[in-house]
Order: structure tokens, then C-alpha cells, then sequence
């Protein structure tokens, strides 16, 4: 049975369509396609573009499953909320553990990227600030979060149209390099795409923020595949552009994958541009990372899986601000003190722990064959892309979920000795 959130915490409704749209605009078309094209391309070689549309199906189906749970429950805390009403209180626990954890690691490593790009020998005191900063423009309430990621997606998709542009219509393109076939195996094109899976992972963000969405019900479904097409269509133009220019093998073995290509093509006076683009995007995706751990944190803390006084809400901005302060906290914390740039692979089996939970749950919607199509191809394609992972990313991403499992049992014993 769906709960009522009391009134007095209660987030405002201010997103239309637009403004999610742009939300998860924000959150894939980031710092993900500027870092996740490498290993992709280490691991698949000639497959890359196979295993960009792999991540996309399983995405969409994602994407679809997230919209209808998200029309149904329009609270904040997505899946956490999803798994919690359709599937019982372990499994919603479980997926916000795999959200929260997963997603804090993706914001330190973002705001690495921040300060790797704006000042490489100052990265964590950069990373630390970028944190501090986003955090304040979160705490300041959702319009001015929605204003900011407006003006970073148009930087960002204007940088990415120049890249493009510039590769294709340099003399140095060859259509041939694109090379499109399984020269590493279904393994290596398997692998790619749970990479890559990081880089459209951000349209969660809409549904996270749904208990500050207007109309949710029409306004989610309507956002969610707007912001996934429009950023297939832009990861797809940019992997032809730089492949083009670079090959497979130049580009598994690049440390700034757009950067190398725009040199390639013999524009190098646009590297600087290319490099302020990155920091902007990496900007962007910590903002969006920062605004969906915290409506996780939020719902989690008012079920009591986390301390209660998380679960206050400003009652002038009305966001989560003592959600919000604890995971810039905490994240400008890791920022500093650990590099965690490599956390590509945690972070994807984070999330694809989290949607295959979003999958189940939608499963128990319908009844109907035809429903349950689109939630049984994703978590297949969840369970599949996690598991095809680098066994390092693997074993780390079970042994966090083992920890969350364990903290839910003594937690339960705990409450269940209190109560005899």
C-alpha cells in the first residue's frame, strides 16, 4: 500500500516536463561520455558500437519500467520507493544501499574529474570545492538547481556539436576505422556495454526527483525517454565522430578520448575548449549525483534505514537539506582523501543492481504479457551487463551489497529484541 508523506515533509512540485527533461540531460550527457569511451573501447575494439547499443536496450528498458513506477509512486527515492511498495521492505532497502553507495562513489570520482581538468595538481582541493559549491545551489532549492543544469547542458551539448563536426569534416575521417563487428568477442562487447551503461544511467535522476515533479503521472513518462533518446542520439553522433578519427585501438588506449580526437583532426586550438567542456560536464553530473543520493537519503531516512533528522525538510526552499549537507559532507570527505576516478565499473554495478530492481517491480504491475515484456528484458540485461563486468568491479560492487544485506539483518534482529 502506496504511504502518504506528512505534509509538513513534504518536497515542492515545480518540474514540468522541460525542466526534467534537462535533469537528466544533466546526468547523461556528462562527464560519462567523455570518460567512458575509453575502457569501452579497451574492451570491445571493433564491438564498441554494438555495445553502445547494447547499453542503450537495456537503458530503454530500464527507462520504461523506471516511468511506470515512477507515474504510480511519485514520491522521492525512486526505487528504494518502488521495490519497498511492489516487493517488500528488503528489496527497496537493498536497491536505495546499491544507489546511495554506488552513486556517493560516482560523485567523488566527478568532482575528481572537475578538479583533474581545471587544475591537475590541485584535483582533490578543486574536487572538494566543486562539492561545497553544488551543494549550496542544492540547499538553495530545486528552480535554481534546474536553472544551473540548464546552462550546462547547452555548454556541454555545444562542445560534443564541435567535436563532432570538427572530426567528421576533417580531411583525416575514414568511415573504415569504425570497424563494427566482435573482434573481442560477445565478451568484450558485454563488457563494453555495462561500461558504458555508466554514461545513460542518469535519466533515474527524473524519477528520483518525482515528489517534485508537477503532474507526475503525465510529466515522468513523457521526460524519462525524451532525455534517453536525445542522449543515444548524442552518445551515437560523438562514438562515430571520434572513432572515425582515431580507430579502436587509438582510442582503448587514449587518456582524454575527445581531446586526442579533435587533435587528430587537426584542430588542436580546440583542445582547451574541449577540456573547460569536461570539467562543465563532470559539473553537471555531480549536480544531478548530488540531487538524486540525497531524495534517496531522504526516503530511506524516513523509513528509519538511516538516521531520522536526515528525513527534515527546509520549510522555506522545501528540499531535504540535512540530506543534502550530509552527502556533500560525505562526499567532499572521499573527494579528498581518496582518488576513486576508476570507479567506473562499481558504480555500473551499483546501478544495474538498482534497476534490476526497478524491473522487478514493475513485472508485479501487470499481469499482462505484453507489460511484462519490456521489465523481464531489462533485469535479464541488468543481471547479464553487471555480471560481465570486470571481476574487480564485480566482487567489490557484491561485497558493498553484502554489507547493506548484513546492516538489514542486525537492524531487524535489533528492533525484534527491542520489541519481545
Amino acid at each position: 500500500m502506496h504511504r502518504m508523506t506528512p505534509s509538513g515533509t513534504a518536497l515542492r512540485r515545480t518540474l514540468g516536463v522541460r525542466d526534467a527533461v534537462v535533469v537528466g540531460l544533466g546526468s547523461m550527457v556528462g562527464a560519462g561520455v567523455f570518460s567512458a569511451l575509453e575502457p569501452a573501447a579497451r574492451a570491445a575494439g571493433s564491438g564498441l558500437l554494438p555495445g553502445l547499443a547494447l547499453a542503450a536496450v537495456v537503458a530503454y528498458c530500464n527507462a520504461m519500467s523506471s516511468a511506470r513506477l515512477a507515474a504510480r509512486y511519485p514520491a522521492s527515492g525512486g526505487t528504494y520507493v518502488y521495490g519497498r511498495e511492489r516487493l517488500g521492505p528488503f528489496w527497496g532497502y537493498l536497491a536505495g544501499w546499491a544507489f546511495v553507495v554506488g552513486k556517493t562513489a560516482s560523485c567523488a570520482a566527478m568532482a575528481l574529474t572537475v578538479g583533474a581538468y581545471v587544475w591537475p595538481g590541485q584535483a582533490h582541493a578543486v574536487a572538494v570545492a566543486a562539492v561545497v559549491a553544488l551543494t549550496a545551489v542544492n540547499y538553495g532549492g530545486i528552480q535554481k538547481s534546474a536553472w544551473l543544469t540548464r546552462l550546462i547542458v547547452a555548454v556541454v551539448l555545444a562542445v560534443l556539436a564541435a567535436v563532432v563536426v570538427v572530426c567528421l569534416a576533417s580531411g583525416r575521417a575514414d568511415a573504415g576505422r569504425l570497424g563494427i563487428g566482435l573482434s573481442s568477442g560477445a565478451g568484450g562487447v558485454l563488457q563494453a556495454a555495462g561500461l558504458l551503461f555508466f554514461a545513460f544511467a542518469g535519466y533515474a535522476r527524473i524519477a528520483t526527483l518525482g515528489e517534485e515533479v508537477r503532474d507526475p503521472a503525465r510529466t515522468i513518462p513523457r521526460a524519462i525517454p525524451l532525455a534517453l533518446g536525445i542522449t543515444l542520439v548524442v552518445y551515437a553522433c560523438v562514438a562515430v565522430a571520434v572513432l572515425a578519427v582515431l580507430g579502436t585501438d587509438r582510442l582503448g588506449h587514449a587518456t582524454a578520448p575527445l581531446a586526442d580526437a579533435v587533435r587528430a583532426a587537426g584542430v588542436p586550438e580546440l583542445v582547451p575548449v574541449v577540456r573547460a567542456g569536461a570539467a562543465v560536464a563532470a559539473l553537471g553530473s555531480l549536480l544531478a549525483l548530488i540531487l538524486g543520493v540525497s531524495r534517496t537519503t531522504l526516503a530511506m531516512a524516513r523509513d528509519g534505514h538511516l538516521p531520522g533528522t536526515l528525513a527534515a525538510v527546509h520549510p522555506r526552499s522545501r528540499v531535504p537539506h540535512r540530506a543534502e549537507l550530509a552527502v556533500g559532507a560525505v562526499v567532499a570527505v572521499v573527494a579528498a582523501t581518496v582518488d576513486v576516478r576508476g570507479a567506473i565499473g562499481f558504480s555500473s554495478f551499483g546501478v544495474l543492481a538498482y534497476y534490476a530492481v526497478a524491473n522487478a517491480s514493475a513485472w508485479t504491475l501487470s499481469p499482462a504479457p505484453s507489460a511484462r515484456a519490456t521489465p523481464v528484458l531489462g533485469l535479464l540485461g541488468c543481471a547479464t551487463l553487471a555480471f560481465a563486468l570486470p571481476a574487480v568491479s564485480v566482487v567489490a560492487g557484491a561485497g558493498v551489497l553484502a554489507v547493506g544485506v548484513a546492516a538489514y539483518g542486525v537492524r531487524r534482529w535489533a528492533r525484534r529484541r527491542h520489541t519481545e
